[in-house]
């Protein structure tokens, strides 16, 4: 019997349960040390003393580890184990919030909340390798259950950090509030060392090496990188928009709320939805017409229905956990997905960090936004063609090319 065949006998059981509570609860944790910062950030960097350079860097440092640390991650799950590794990465995203919520200076923020990402990194990749491993027949299923408890993580940190902070009359309470529900997410993982997945050697790993060389691993990266371009760009410049647009800063906060929150809807539907075809061509499609329809609302419909627009534009956002559906869908085995989650996000987040600054370059050059909506719509042609290819029911192991040439090597696993 085959490992991959051993290993789906936890899809049934109290294993599976228990898997299924600590995917949750660590992806609830992925999300906490970018999102809880952001509602405090002119507090922190007003108590730390940090320069504007400092809390530039700060906002740029979850792009510059999901995308580091997360390409190395295959790696470190090769030689540490898959459950240890995901233990080891909660550890160190509590532990690094923690030393950044008792921080009283900008270097030490900034290096904890380096370690803190780093954690959050080495999630991103893995769990969908666990759910490949795992529950290899409830990809979908599965995948719905992990962008629903990351959406809801985010949104929590987003909006109850500022509330705990004015309850508790201290930002660093706030902070290390976040530490403690990773101790807690920990919990699970310790028990499930002792089922640490035995790695499958009679399959081929697919390196960093040979991925670059993969046409279909491209548009899996590519299209990731888009849509989380997008996602950067609306929760870094809506509020901004509608502000220009007439919006008081308490309705724009309003609406960029309401934006947040129908991330959770959305990430529950598309990937059921996604899941009962092999070929999601049709639902990348779908995606990118919500996005147009959106986004051309936001641009030239009136601001009374800018509210609409945006619910169109959140619907798009469905293009999250089909990216993320598509690192499972797209691979044969474990070990393909751990290589393609590795490149596709680290890929795909460094293509996504330019697009709030070139948004703001544009904005700021011209005064206007018609640049940075034209350039949107060029985002979003990318995430079409990408996703169209990405989409069709494939394999990556059937398309890696051979280490000479540049022709296909088709692999059986």
């Amino acid at each position: 019997m085959s490992v991959l065949a051993q290993e789906s006998r936890t899809r049934t059981g109290p294993l599976a349960w228990l898997l299924v509570l600590g995917i949750v609860l660590a992806a609830l944790n992925l999300r906490t040390a970018v999102t809880s910062v952001g509602p405090l950030l002119d507090q922190l960097a007003g108590s730390l003393g940090m320069t504007s350079v400092g809390t530039g860097l700060l906002t740029t440092l979850p792009v510059l580890a999901f995308a580091t640390v997360g390409a190395v991650t295959p790696t470190l799950a090769r030689r540490i184990g898959e459950h240890r590794l995901l233990l080891l990465a909660l550890v160190t995203l509590g532990v690094g919030m923690l030393v950044r919520s008792l921080a009283g200076s900008a270097p030490l923020f900034l290096l904890s909340s380096a370690v803190a990402l780093s954690g959050g990194a080495v999630g991103n990749v893995l769990i969908p390798t666990l759910i490949k491993r795992h529950f290899p027949a409830r990809t979908g299923i599965m995948t719905t259950v992990y962008t629903t408890a990351l959406a809801a993580g985010t949104m929590l940190a987003a909006a109850a950090t500022v509330p705990i902070e004015r309850a508790s009359g201290d930002w660093h309470i706030a902070l290390g509030v976040w530490a403690a529900l990773a101790a807690v997410a920990a919990i699970p993982w310790l028990a499930l060392l002792r089922s640490e997945p035995e790695r499958d050697t009679g399959s081929r790993d697919l390196g960093i090496r040979g991925l670059v060389r993969s046409r279909l691993a491209w548009m899996i990266a590519i299209y990731f990188g888009t849509q989380s371009m997008i996602a950067y760009i609306m929760f870094g410049w809506l509020a901004t928009i509608l502000t220009d647009s007439g919006f008081s800063t308490s309705q724009a906060g309003a609406v960029l709320g309401i934006f947040t929150a129908l991330n959770i809807p959305v990430s529950i539907l598309v990937p059921m939805v996604a899941s009962r075809f092999r070929d999601q061509r049709p639902i990348v499609a779908g995606l990118v017409a919500f996005y147009a329809v959106g986004f051309a609302g936001l641009w030239a419909a009136p601001p009374s229905l800018a509210l609409v627009s945006v619910v169109f534009v959140a619907v798009g956002m469905g293009s999250f956990p089909l990216a993320l559906m598509m690192l499972a869908l797209r691979t044969r085995t474990p070990e393909s997905t751990a290589a393609l989650s590795a490149f596709g996000q680290s890929a795909g987040y460094l293509i996504s960090g330019a697009g709030p600054l070139l948004v703001g370059v544009l904005h700021q050059a011209t005064g206007g936004w018609a640049l940075p909506y034209t350039l949107i719509f060029v985002v979003l042609a990318a995430q079409l063609v990408t996703g169209l290819y990405a989409g069709r029911n494939r394999y990556l192991e059937d398309e890696r090319p051979r280490a000479g040439d540049g022709s296909a090597e088709r692999i059986t696993v």
